[in-house]
């Protein structure tokens, strides 16, 4: 086994169980009797000592056990939950965390790690002993007494099986009921007591007289006697069990672990093995229940069966019996539902390097490109099996392609489960009480846009927190609840994914964000600008409206780097805000960065590729409407007023050479249109002309956000598979462009940037309405 790739899964495991252990906490201060909680927040802890005790890593599991201590005596009702509580846990979790990244680096346990595992261990007990000393304080007087003679059992009149399942003590309690007929089998009762002496010590013992009748009514050779005896040993329940082997066919026996071995019993349950067990194998492996004892619940169980129609599952059988304590039973129940949760993930899940996986993304990009080359070199040829050929190659390529990314999808609900920490702890740093809603978590998006995503979203969580949501005084004035909303949401939009930050706060000041940008220069006093592009003014460098510094905000930093992330990532963000109800600001970004469909369209003497699932539909220009458009920005598409960009303009492509004319080519006037040809007989130009191709135009509706704006090329090529390449950092600026592809032609095609293309025209819109707004408002 190589121990670097074990303590690699360790770190890896750990730091998802910090993960679930923290979310747990975070819940668990809402619902502080929710026990699947503490028991989750338990084993988190529980797991990640037994895994670093494997591996030598002393310093974690001490400072660990002493987590585990506390989180036992709320487990057990001890110990109640409260926001002190968790918050201390908080810390015990981020500790954690640093302890398994020193594990990760190779690092020493360093003298602050040290120091800090210290102040936390100091204040765990501390918890502990204030625990304890609220509990003596609160004893009634006759506790001592009581304690005085603890080594003693009490056996309540009737009989001792009671008093036998409440044994409190550090002894042993063993419950034995004698048969009649034993004395006629040979066997002394007393033989058996003093054979337990020679293993060890019987601290207390009662004789029970309540099954002895009348003198008349006495056999001598019968035995009426019980006893309860508190033992003290160092063997086991089977060693115990073993005393009694000649005798359990006479005899009732039961013994009753002290309270003490509750507790070791349960950690044995839990460090057993991930393998599949009955409920008796655990029992009886974790020392609480001997094989006689399971044969014996088994047997009641059948006949428990045969008298009810109901079925009597084997705990309760156990419980009944005072076989095992109802606590011990518990845990092992826990365990079975634990195996078969891991069996079942274990046998759906496999663990696959993110480095691996993105280079079988390459490859499959490689094998795209190569499949249209093969594509174009089977139309070429005419072939048809060729052609049959190329057509099952290309669909297959496809679902090679859909299935390798679903690889890479993963629900953004784990990313935004994460701000919970978050907006606990900041708002408590900013005095407000805010409370976080989450909606679409189960929304899925790459791999590697999760990963680049959470620090934009973690900028505008902390802004909207510090920002958006007033102080508790100003919701009241308002008439707001004391408390704010802060919501994530997250949902599919035409093709693309749509990540929300919503709050119920003031809302963005209009006037103020103009006033200051006017202060700062970004802005002129006579430039007319819209409230869209009046509210995006925040995301300019070192623009804040902040009135005072503190730790989350003022400086003006983060709102730009936001806007450059998203960017980075091929995405947009809107803000959509009304002032003293709130603000939303939405993140637009690609479900994926690696592959998309496309659609090829051809501009002049280059290629280009809109995004599939922007393209609304394609209508063809005639010349009625071309000349209709012309010195315009917009045409009328069935009633509707579509505006457009010529893709021609933006980019200045020319027109491609018209053909020349082959004079000897065999054709109806003896002419066969050839591009390139220079050196071609003059024809009649008239007859030229009326060979020339008539030159359309087609316009690529598409939508985003809401908004539909055409785009005007020459020629509709199809759809195409399109492996998205990142443009070098000398082109990176050039707008309306987010990438390259190569086709099978082994030419290059720019990949249009639809959404900045339609913010362009947008923002025209909006530029041309205001200035038209403010003409009318100055008649």
């Amino acid at each position: 086994m190589n121990l670097d790739d074990a303590l690699n899964t360790f770190v890896i495991e750990s730091r998802e169980l910090l993960e679930s252990m923290e979310e747990a906490l975070l819940r668990v201060e809402q619902s502080p009797h929710d026990e699947d909680l503490i028991n989750a927040i338990f084993r988190a802890a529980h797991t990640i000592k037994g895994s670093a005790g494997l591996f030598g890593l002393d310093h974690v599991v001490a400072f660990t056990h002493n987590a585990e201590n506390v989180l036992d005596s709320v487990r057990s009702g001890e110990l109640e939950i409260d926001g002190d509580l968790v918050a201390l846990f908080l810390q015990v979790c981020d500790h954690m965390g640093s302890l398994v990244a020193n594990v990760a680096e190779g690092k020493e346990f360093g003298e602050d790690i040290r120091q800090r595992s210290d102040e936390l261990t100091a204040q765990l007990k501390g918890q502990m002993t204030a625990h304890q000393s609220a509990g003596a304080a609160g004893a009634p007087a006759e506790a001592s007494s009581s304690a005085a003679s603890s080594e003693h059992v009490a056996v309540p009149a009737g009989g001792g099986e009671g008093g036998a399942a409440h044994a409190e003590t550090d002894n042993w309690h063993i419950s034995m009921r004698f048969g009649k007929d034993v004395l006629k089998n040979g066997m002394d009762p007393a033989s058996f007591i003093r054979y337990l002496t020679t293993f060890g010590r019987i601290v207390n013992i009662v004789t029970l007289l309540d099954e002895i009748p009348r003198a008349a009514e006495m056999d001598p050779e019968d035995c009426y006697l019980g006893f309860e005896i508190s033992y003290r040993t160092d063997a086991d329940k089977a060693a115990i069990e073993s005393a009694f082997e000649f005798v359990q066919d006479d005899a009732r026996i039961r013994i009753v672990p002290p309270h003490s071995k509750i507790g070791d019993y349960l950690d044995l349950i839990r460090e057993m093995p991930e393998t599949e067990m009955r409920l008796g194998e655990i029992l009886v492996r974790c020392g609480t229940l001997t094989e006689n004892e399971l044969d014996a619940a088994l047997l009641a169980q059948q006949a428990a069966d045969a008298s009810s129609e109901a079925h009597q599952p084997l705990g309760t059988v156990l419980v009944a019996e005072q076989m095992v304590s109802p606590t011990v039973v518990q845990a092992a129940l826990q365990k079975q539902k634990q195996v078969k949760e891991t069996k079942g993930g274990d046998a759906s899940m496999i663990r696959v390097n993110a480095d691996k996986l993105d280079e079988h993304i390459n490859l499959i990009g490689e094998l795209i490109i190569a499949s249209a080359s093969i594509d174009l070199t089977a139309l070429k040829s005419g072939n048809p099996e060729l052609l049959e050929a190329a057509s099952v190659m290309k669909r297959l390529v496809e679902n090679v392609r859909d299935s390798a990314l679903q690889l890479r999808m993963v629900q953004i609900g784990a990313t935004f489960n994460k701000f919970q920490r978050v907006v606990r702890d900041v708002s408590r740093e900013i005095g407000k009480d805010i409370r976080l809603e989450i909606s679409g978590a189960e929304t899925e998006l790459d791999k590697t846009v999760v990963e680049k995503i959470g620090d934009p979203l973690t900028h505008l969580v902390r802004n909207s927190m510090d920002h958006g949501i007033e102080p508790v005084d100003v919701r009241l004035a308002r008439g707001k609840p004391p408390h704010g909303t802060l919501r994530l949401n997250a949902y599919h939009d035409s093709g693309a994914i749509a990540i929300e930050v919503i709050d119920d706060g003031g809302g963005l000041n209009k006037e103020r964000i103009l006033a200051k940008a006017l202060e700062r220069g970004l802005v002129k006093p006579e430039q007319m600008l819209s409230d869209d592009e009046i509210h995006k003014l925040i995301f300019e460098p070192g623009f804040s409206t902040a009135e005072q510094i503190n730790n989350l905000s003022g400086r003006g930093v983060g709102m730009d780097v936001v806007r450059r992330n998203i960017r980075d990532l091929r995405g947009s963000i809107d803000i959509d805000t009304e002032e003293g109800v709130g603000t939303t600001m939405r993140i637009r970004l690609p479900l994926t960065l690696a592959i998309i469909d496309g659609f090829l369209v051809g501009v002049g003497g280059s290629s280009f590729v809109v995004p599939l699932e922007m393209v609304v539909e394609c209508v063809e220009l005639s010349q009625e409407e071309i000349d209709a458009a012309h010195g315009r920005q917009h045409l009328n598409l069935r009633g509707e007023v579509l505006p457009f960009i010529r893709l021609k303009e933006l980019f200045d492509i020319a027109d491609a050479p018209p053909p020349a004319i082959d004079a000897d080519a065999d054709s109806p006037f003896g002419l066969q249109l050839e591009s390139g040809r220079d050196d071609l007989p003059p024809v009649d130009e008239e007859l030229a002309f009326l060979l020339q191709p008539v030159r359309r135009e087609n316009v690529v509706v598409v939508n985003y956000a809401g908004h539909r704006a055409g785009l005007v090329v020459d020629t509709l090529q199809g759809e195409y598979q399109t492996v998205i390449r990142p443009l070098g950092a000398v082109f990176s600026g050039i707008e309306g462009i987010s990438g390259f592809t190569i086709l099978g032609t082994g030419q290059v095609a720019l990949i249009l940037d639809v959404p900045g293309l339609v913010r362009r025209v947008a923002s025209k819109e909006s530029r041309v309405n205001a200035r038209a707004a403010s003409y009318v408002m100055r008649e």
